[in-house]
Formats: C-alpha cells, sequence, structure tokens
C-alpha cells in the first residue's frame, strides 16, 4: 500500500508537468488605427491588415457587458476551470435526445479557443482538444483577461469585429456608455451575428435581447423597471460608415503606430467647419 502512494503522487506530477506543456492558445489579429478629437469624438478610422474593422479598446469592457455575455453565454464563468462539466453533460443529454447536435456545452473560454484556432471543423476529436486548451487557457489567465479577449476577437457582423470595433459602426461611440439594451444585443448577436443586418431576421434579435434582459432581471442584475424600458429601446441599426475628417492626420497618425489609437487637439465640430 505505501509503495501505491509514491506511484501515484509521481504519475500526477508527470501528469501535471504534461499539462503545463500544452500550448496556452489566444487569438492574435492585427488592429485597425483610430484617431479621436480632444473631445474623444472620432474623426476617422481605419481597417485592420487583414481589412476587418478590428480596434485596439482603450479600456477594459463595461460591466454592462460583462454581465450581459456572462448570463447569455456562460452562468458559471466565474467557478469553472473553463470547462462546465454541468454544461457539458447537459449538452450531451439534449443532444442524444434530439438525435442531432442542438447544443455545444461551450464555455467562454472554450470559445475564445475556437477563434483563435478559426472555427474548426465541430468534431469530437476538435471538441476534446478544444476543452484541453481551454483548461490550459483558464490556467494562464485570469478571468478578466480571458472576457477581455473574447470581447476584442468576438464577430459582430460582416467584417466587424471586437466589441471596440462594434460599438463605433453601430453606436458612433466607445462601449463604455452602452445601455441595458445595447450590452445585451452585443452579448446576443456573436451567436447570429446576421442577425443586425437590415435584411436579417431582426425579430428573432429582438426576441434573443428581450430575453436575455429578462434573465438579468431574475438574476438581480437589474430591476423590473430598467427591464421594461430597455425592452422598448428599438435595436441598434446597420453599421454606419465611420467618418473622414482628417484624412492626412490619420496616415501621418499611423505611419510607424499601426494599429494604435491617437487623441489630438483637434476639435472636430472646428475640423468640420
Amino acid at each position: 500500500m505505501g509503495r501505491r502512494r509514491p506511484l501515484g503522487a509521481l504519475i500526477a506530477l508527470l501528469a501535471g508537468v504534461a499539462f503545463l506543456q500544452v500550448p496556452v492558445v489566444t487569438p492574435e489579429s492585427p488592429t485597425g488605427g483610430l484617431l479621436l478629437d480632444r473631445n474623444r469624438q472620432l474623426l476617422g478610422a481605419r481597417l485592420a491588415a487583414d481589412e476587418q474593422w478590428r480596434f485596439r479598446p482603450s479600456e477594459p469592457p463595461p460591466e454592462r457587458y460583462r454581465q450581459a455575455l456572462i448570463a447569455a453565454e456562460d452562468k458559471r464563468f466565474a467557478y469553472h476551470p473553463g470547462v462546465d462539466p454541468l454544461a457539458v453533460s447537459s449538452a450531451i443529454v439534449q443532444n442524444a435526445r434530439a438525435g442531432r447536435v442542438v447544443r455545444g456545452g461551450s464555455t467562454l473560454t472554450m470559445q475564445l479557443i475556437r477563434l483563435a484556432r478559426r472555427n474548426p471543423p465541430r468534431t469530437v476529436p476538435e471538441k476534446l482538444l478544444e476543452m484541453l486548451l481551454a483548461l490550459r487557457l483558464d490556467l494562464a489567465l485570469s478571468k478578466a483577461d480571458i472576457l477581455t479577449k473574447y470581447s476584442e476577437h468576438a464577430p459582430f457582423g460582416g467584417n466587424i469585429v471586437g466589441l471596440e470595433a462594434a460599438s463605433w459602426r453601430y453606436l458612433r461611440r466607445p462601449p463604455g456608455s452602452m445601455s441595458w439594451a445595447e450590452a445585451a444585443t452585443f452579448a446576443v448577436l456573436p451567436n447570429e451575428p446576421a442577425l443586425v443586418h437590415p435584411h436579417g431576421n431582426r425579430e428573432r434579435l429582438k426576441e434573443k435581447r428581450d430575453r436575455l434582459l429578462q434573465r438579468l432581471e431574475d438574476q438581480g442584475m437589474i430591476d423590473e423597471q430598467t427591464r421594461m424600458l430597455a425592452t422598448l429601446e428599438p435595436l441598434i441599426g446597420a453599421p454606419e460608415p465611420l467618418p473622414k475628417k482628417t484624412g492626412h492626420l490619420l496616415h501621418r497618425s499611423q505611419r510607424g503606430n499601426e494599429g494604435s489609437t491617437h487623441a489630438t487637439t483637434v476639435d472636430a465640430s472646428i475640423q468640420e467647419l
């Protein structure tokens, strides 16, 4: 009996060492440039090198968005180690009953891994690898960092990637001031980004947004009045073109600093005049 304990400890140690050799996988993508005026109004923007609207965030995701995202995608995010055994078990049961894949059981960490690996085919070996990489990523990064990286790389329709770009394209302002309705919309949109376009199923987008708002009320994140007012807000519209008020200055600001955000002393209203 005494010999088995050292053997078991050795096996556990070797397994731990092997696990630490698993790579830490996160998305790595180029970012476009932003040029702001003295009042943080947008003067101009540039696409990333891969032709995507993707900007480097100036601050962490707002708390409303974080709460909405966790409620929508991964309610036990704060407690699981990157993989949620309860969600996986529930998905297996539901898929077996339906005779097809109706639920994936993916956590936000697993979704981040999928984004980093360019959405490989949904096979059992790929799912197992995804779970292994998610466990390793959760050990390497804080929960806040995982949420931030997800928000930087989630798809929001067309070639709009990341919360920062989505906020500028759909709201014409940075994400820090978004309403509960906007936060809920951005939380559900990456699962079906085509819904945001005028030809998409806008009613389905509203249903998903309002269902999430109800869940936030049920969880005590918002009160009934806040939910009711949020459901009355119109849906975000199609993405709008970004301003091109200072083309030469934008080009100059990005020279040698591609993908960065620059604040200037220019006043946008005077520039327009």
